[in-house]
Order: structure tokens, then C-alpha cells, then sequence
């Protein structure tokens, strides 16, 4: 896996912690918070690739719909 990949699920596991907490949700076991950044990451990167828009933007609009 690339760096830039692996920061990017960092980041996405940063994100869901954060929205996990602002919902006062319990936080997932580190293992499936991996497993939800990794395929937020390849969803947003689909995406991207589809729509040219950034990676990083999208991964936050997924994350954001955890609240639905």
C-alpha cells in the first residue's frame, strides 16, 4: 500500500472517531475502524475517479452520513 493510501485511512479513522464521538456513539475496536477506512478510502478514490473531485472531500461526505 502506498503512503499516501495509508495516510489517508489514518485520516478517515481520525474522521470516524470524531463523528462517532460528536454522535455519542461508542467507538468501534481499532480493527473495524480499520476495515471502515479502507473502504471508505477505495469508495472515495472510485469516486474521484469518477467525478474528478478531491479524495479528501469526498471521504468526509461518507463519514458525514453516518449520522443517517
Amino acid at each position: 500500500m502506498g503512503f499516501l493510501k495509508q495516510q489517508q485511512e489514518r485520516l478517515a479513522i481520525r474522521f470516524l472517531k470524531w463523528q462517532y464521538q460528536k454522535l455519542g456513539k461508542p467507538i468501534p475496536p481499532a480493527d473495524e475502524l480499520k476495515r471502515r477506512a479502507t473502504t471508505i478510502v477505495d469508495e472515495a478514490h472510485r469516486i474521484a475517479r469518477e467525478r474528478g473531485q478531491n479524495v479528501i472531500s469526498i471521504m468526509k461526505a461518507l463519514i458525514g452520513d453516518l449520522k443517517k
